[in-house]
């Protein structure tokens, strides 16, 4: 098998290989791309803490409705850990600790507000499993966060 000339792929021992156009492996090599990401990454969550903080009589009713007590002190740890966390992992200071906060608390909160396996109507468990595999799915992006954060500092 062999590769078109000037193709971004080659064919190498049985086996395609794609190699990155430099435009593109530029953007992946800046710390500006790093730090979009990682605020594209923790949007839901600082969007969601500022909503909070706009409207803590909400926040406050929805802990409640979770059952979550007591919500004051529960709805304080839900902002900081939001906006500190983004915060923290945006600027890629302490990002393990951010990332790993995070991804704490985005277990937990999946467990607690969207446990699809109390749903008994089809179509609502297969969109209450999809939220669910999505927000694990958000917990693997905060490793991986963890991981490039920790590479960038240690380069």
């Amino acid at each position: 098998m062999r590769a078109p000339s000037g193709a971004p792929w080659a064919a190498a021992a049985g086996r395609c290989e794609v190699t990155t156009p430099a435009p593109i492996a530029g953007l992946l090599r800046s710390s500006a791309f790093g730090v979009f990401a990682r605020a594209v990454l923790t949007l839901p969550y600082w969007w969601s803490g500022i909503a909070k903080l706009t409207n803590l009589k909400g926040a406050l009713a929805e802990a409640s409705g979770l059952g979550l007590k007591p919500a004051a002190l529960i709805v304080a740890a839900t902002i900081a850990v939001q906006l500190g966390g983004s915060l923290a992992l945006i600027l890629g200071r302490i990002g393990w600790l951010a990332a790993g906060a995070l991804g704490v608390f985005t277990a937990l909160a999946t467990l607690i507000a969207h446990p699809y396996w109390t749903v008994v109507d089809p179509t609502e468990r297969f969109h209450a499993l999809n939220t669910f595999l999505e927000h694990i799915g958000l917990i693997g992006g905060f490793m991986l966060a963890a991981i490039l954060v920790e590479k960038e500092r240690a380069a």
